[in-house]
């Protein structure tokens, strides 16, 4: 009886393994929001890294951060570095940036794991609002893929792209 127990489990096992090893060796997050501003209002709320920050979901989820920016104000080469007990330590660069219609941020998770991903904001003039898509996507390695064969990634971060957005919704519609 214990014989086959330990069988049936080492074959579920195998199965899990078998199952992530097939899940896409990339992943993509999207979540988009439509704001009544006007999208140089909203771009600066974003190119700024200082700005991003009064709205960002992660950063606001532990209040005791400890974060340095560097590099320019905003725009391409704006860093700010975060170190948290709770949302763990990374970092994130424009890496581009066209006025008022997009920026491309790299990001870089060193704890809790370890992952190099890249997030994208699009703005696009809808009637009198801006239509505005944050995006996130990158490579998934194997751990990533067994991770996912249990939790949803697009659900457990999606549910913070949709608060960020709101967020950002609130202040730039406030301006």
């Amino acid at each position: 009886m214990l014989k086959t127990i330990l069988i049936a489990v080492v074959a579920a096992v195998a199965l899990v393994l078998i199952y992530a090893a097939t899940r896409p060796d990339s992943f993509r997050i999207e979540r988009s929001v439509r704001i009544k501003a006007p999208p140089e209002r909203i771009y600066s709320l974003i190119d700024n890294l200082h700005q991003f920050n009064l709205w960002n979901p992660f950063l606001l989820k532990d209040p005791a951060t400890q974060g340095t920016y560097s590099g320019s104000t905003s725009g391409k080469g704006a860093r700010y570095a975060w170190r948290s007990d709770k949302i763990g330590v990374g970092q994130m660069e424009i890496a581009d940036t066209a006025a008022s219609s997009s920026v491309t941020m790299n990001l870089d998770f060193i704890k809790p794991f370890e992952a190099h991903n890249i997030a994208e904001f699009t703005l696009k003039p809808d009637a009198d609002a801006t239509q505005v898509t944050w995006a996130m996507h990158g490579p998934a390695p194997f751990l990533s893929k067994l991770m996912q064969v249990f939790i949803s990634m697009d659900k457990m971060v999606g549910k913070d792209f949709e608060e960020g957005l709101s967020n950002l919704k609130t202040i730039a519609e406030a301006s």
